[in-house]
This record gives C-alpha cells, sequence and structure tokens, in this order.
C-alpha cells in the first residue's frame, strides 16, 4: 500500500513537473507575445492555459485563422508535441455579449465554434495529435470580465488553448484516501 501510494505520489510529481517544463517552454516561444499582451499563460486548477486575444487569431466576426498567427499557433503545437505528448488538449472558445450584426453567424455560440475548431484544425496541422484535441465553445456565457467596456469586451473574445492535468483514477483516489486515513 505505501509503495502504491509512493509510487503514485512520484508519478504526480513528474506529471507537474512535465507541465512546468511546457509552461517554461511556451514562455520562452512566445516571449514576444506575451509582452504584447496578445497571449496569455497561466496554470489553473483546470491546467495550464494558453489564452488568445481574439483579435490576434481573427479579423472581426470571422473564423479563419489569420496567416500571420499560423506561426504563433505553430510554436505552441511544437510544445505540445514536445513536452505534452501524452496530454489532452482542450481548446474553448469564447466570445463577448455584442449581438452578431454582419458577420453571418446565427449568434456568438456559432462564431465561438468555428472558432475554436479553426484553431484545433491548425494544431492538427502542425502535428498534435487529433485524438487528444476537444474543441469547446461557450458565446459570450462565460466572460472573464464585465462587457460594458470595449477593453471589457476584448478580453471576453477569446479562445484558451487548455492542456489538461491527468485525471486520477477511482484506483488512485482509493490509495490517496487510505494513506490519508
Amino acid at each position: 500500500e505505501l509503495l502504491a501510494l509512493e509510487r503514485l505520489r512520484r508519478q504526480k510529481e513528474s506529471e507537474a513537473n512535465q507541465l512546468r517544463d511546457a509552461m517554461e517552454a511556451l514562455q520562452r516561444q512566445l516571449k514576444r507575445e506575451i509582452g504584447d499582451k496578445q497571449v496569455k499563460l497561466e496554470m489553473a486548477e483546470r491546467g495550464l492555459v494558453l489564452t488568445f486575444v481574439a483579435e490576434v487569431l481573427f479579423d472581426s466576426g470571422k473564423a479563419e485563422v489569420k496567416p500571420e498567427a499560423r506561426g504563433t499557433l505553430g510554436k505552441v503545437a511544437s510544445v505540445i508535441s514536445q513536452k505534452v505528448p501524452d496530454r489532452d488538449i482542450g481548446i474553448d472558445g469564447h466570445t463577448d455579449n455584442e449581438p452578431i450584426k454582419h458577420s453571418g453567424w446565427k449568434s456568438n455560440w456559432e462564431l465561438s465554434t468555428g472558432r475554436a475548431t479553426s484553431v484545433l484544425h491548425v494544431l492538427e496541422e502542425e502535428g498534435v495529435d487529433p485524438r487528444r484535441m476537444v474543441a469547446s465553445w461557450y458565446g459570450e456565457y462565460r466572460p472573464v470580465t464585465s462587457n460594458d467596456s470595449s477593453e471589457g469586451r476584448q478580453q471576453n473574445r477569446r479562445v484558451e488553448i487548455v492542456i489538461i492535468p491527468k485525471k486520477l483514477t477511482q484506483r488512485e483516489m482509493d490509495l490517496i484516501r487510505q494513506g490519508e486515513s
């Protein structure tokens, strides 16, 4: 029991180090983009989160990734493939709450869907294993700040790429519980 618990602890430590390595590699690769506030990088409970301001990736109301943003996503893809090849990757699309007028999308939900899916396809083209990726879209329903100002709306229009930590199995959770008692 104790041995299994120790093995589990070492495995979790190694996974945390793997995420830290990926974070450091992304900080190096995206130094300019982070400095220009185009990309934000943070370790959160749900994983290592890269937040892209939508304007960096897309033209207003559009879901095709801009040609000049492909290079940035290529750097992200290479870090994912090298540093966290066994992790699942979530791609979350978000919008502000401004009603859609001219872009031809039915709603912000469809726009966030198109954007998350476009990023997924670019990452796949850049070598990320498609079996490990999932796209989610939240439209305007998970703002990070108020939509009352243009700065706020800009922060809410974003795509997040999340490197997801491995989930504990039921057996691992039982081991931890036994180890704590």
